[in-house]
Formats: C-alpha cells, structure tokens, sequence
C-alpha cells in the first residue's frame, strides 16, 4: 500500500522544473529545447533517456518483476503557430499549430524563431486592432484570416521582414506569462501539459531518492506532437498498460475542479479501459486524493492516438484540473502533486487482471 506518500513528493522540485517547462518555447514540431532539458533532467536523477527517430523520449524504470509494462505518457509540445506568409506591409499572416480559438491569443506577446536561430518578439493582433480607427473592430471576427503578428523591429515592408531572416515556415511561440502564486495557484499557458510533465518528474524523483521501484518496469514517454493528434500513434510493443497523464477539462456539466485530480472515462475517441478507470477511482478513494470522473466530448489524448494507430493495450487518462485549457489556463500544486500520488499508487500495486 502507497498511503500518505504526498508530504514525501518534493514539491518545491516540481514547481521550479514546471517553471522551467513553462519557460521554454515548444510548439509541436519545435521541441528541441526542451527535450534537451528532459534529458538533461532525466540524467541529473540517474535515468537513461532513448530518444525515438520521432523526437519523443522514452524513460525506462525498472519493475520487481518482470512481465507487462506499464507505459505513463505526457506531452511537452504545446500550441503555437507558424508564418503562412509575409505581408507586404510588414506584418506576418499565421497558421496556427494546435487548436485553439484565435481570440485566446488576441492581445498576446510571442516570438517568432527563425531557421538560422534567431529570435524576435512580436505580438497577436486582428487586421482592425484600434475602436479608435475602425468601426467594426468589436465585432470583427476573430479568425485565422483576420489575425496577424506585428514585429517588434524597424519594418514596413516585405523585403524589410525578409531581411531579419524571417521566413515563411518559421515558428511562433506564445509568451506564456507564468505565475507561480504563494496560495498554490499555477496560471499559465501551456500548463496542458507541461503540469503533467512535472508531476511525472516528481514521481520519478521520488522513486530514485527513495530508492523504490515499480511493481511491473514503467516506461515514462514524452511526446512531441500530441496537440497535432499523433503524439503517441506508434508505441513500443511490449506495452501492455498506457496512462496518458494530460490536463483535466472543466466547465459545462464536468464535475472536475482545479483542485482535483480529473480522471476521464470517455473522450472523444470513445471510452477508456473500464478496469483500469475503475482502479484508478478506487486508488483516489484508498489514499484520500480529491478527485472527479469526468466525460470530455471535445477530447483526444496520447492514448487516443495510440489505440488509433492500432495498438492492442489497455488504456486510461488523468491527470490535475485545468480551468481554461487552450487559453489562459490555470490549475493548482495540490492537483498537480494529487495527480503523481495516484500514479504512484498505481505503478506500486501488483497488477490485477
């Protein structure tokens, strides 16, 4: 039995690396930073890292016995966009990478990356941004079409923006405006799913400091293109059991709160594995973590893609509650922490049939 394990999890260890996460641009298909500091944070606690012809990582534990393996996947890429094209007055026309509605990132700073390394700042606007100047700036509507990036450098031309070096192809990543509250509040862009990422580091902090392993070996993967849908369609084959540890959707009629720990029994691929969900709700019971059963209709996870691609496993999602996800989200350290306990209760039970 895994009881009481939550004042062992290093809290301050997984909010700092969050930050850091948070931190570190990655729009799907633009994760090479950051995979270079999972690896090199993975190292720091002593775990081998393999890294896929994809760019996903995989993180080998260890289990007491040998047989089935467990696989618990998260993803560091988030939504972004990239340059569709260079404007003749200076301004870049976009296409996003995820999907989000175009009026969350009105308003945002970002940055624009060039393919020769170089970097500049910029900001989300619609083509009629002032109520000073157009009449209809309320109620234009916020689409792709009518959105576009306005660099911050001396341009006014076509030929001025190519000559930074910004081209069509390039991409654009949102300032996240990380917040880290005393009272425990995470608010944020990108904490789908950098806040599971960091929950899963935590847990995998804790086996190595308390010298623990897993009941069955556990491959933690870290993927680079679930916000585009094929994260994680090609799984190793020696899985048997894949958690897709990914943020918990609120509002409508969803039970689930910032606080909770969200698991989801149906998304939009259809339901999830009725023995593992069950499980997992009767291991937040046994080890008092406050948590929700949820329906997510609008919804697709790592797993998703994996039982899509034609992978014979069993497969279950949760993970911490987040309110506004794909906009202005926020959670809370108490789900995120809830969230590694659970798995940790998990992946340190004998396997049930």
């Amino acid at each position: 039995m895994i009881s009481a394990l939550k004042p062992e999890l290093n809290r301050t260890y997984i909010l700092e690396l969050l930050e850091k996460l948070l931190n570190t641009p990655s729009p799907s298909g633009f994760c090479m930073e950051i995979m270079m500091l999972i690896r090199a944070e993975a190292q720091k606690l002593g775990y081998a890292v393999e890294m896929t012809p994809k760019g996903n990582a995989i993180i080998t534990v260890p289990g007491e016995q040998e047989g089935e393996t467990i696989r618990l996947t998260a993803h560091v890429d988030t939504l972004g966009a990239m340059v569709r094209a260079i404007k003749p007055n200076g301004m870049l026309r976009m296409t996003p990478i995820g999907g989000y509605a175009m009026q969350t990132v009105e308003g945002e700073y970002c940055r624009i990356h060039t393919r020769s390394g170089r970097t500049y700042e910029g900001t989300v606007l619609s083509t009629k941004p002032s109520v000073h100047v157009y009449p209809d700036a309320r109620d234009f509507k916020r689409e792709e079409a009518n959105m576009e990036v306005r660099i911050d450098e001396l341009v006014k031309d076509k030929a001025g923006v190519e000559a930074l070096g910004i081209g069509v192809g390039d991409y654009i990543s949102w300032d996240p405006r990380t917040r880290l509250l005393p009272n425990g509040w995470v608010k944020s862009r990108h904490l789908d799913d950098k806040a599971s990422m960091a929950g899963l580091f935590g847990l995998l902090e804790w086996l190595k400091r308390e010298g623990r392993k897993p009941q069955r070996t556990v491959k933690v993967i870290i993927s680079t293109y679930e916000e585009v849908g094929h994260g994680s369609s090609f799984i190793p084959a020696d899985i048997f059991e894949m958690i897709a540890v990914d943020m918990g959707a609120l509002g409508d009629d969803l039970s689930g709160t910032e606080l909770d720990v969200s698991i989801c029994a149906k998304d939009s691929s259809g339901p999830y594995d009725y023995n593992m969900t069950s499980r997992l709700i009767e291991l937040a019971k046994r080890e008092g973590l406050p948590y929700a059963v949820d329906i997510y209709p609008q919804y697709g996870s790592d797993a998703s893609a994996a039982l899509r691609g034609g992978s014979n496993i069993r497969a279950a999602l949760v993970g911490p509650g987040v309110h506004a996800s794909h906009g202005m989200e926020r959670t809370h350290a108490d789900a995120i922490m809830n969230t590694a306990v659970l798995l940790l209760a998990y992946i340190m039970e004998p396997m049930t049939p």
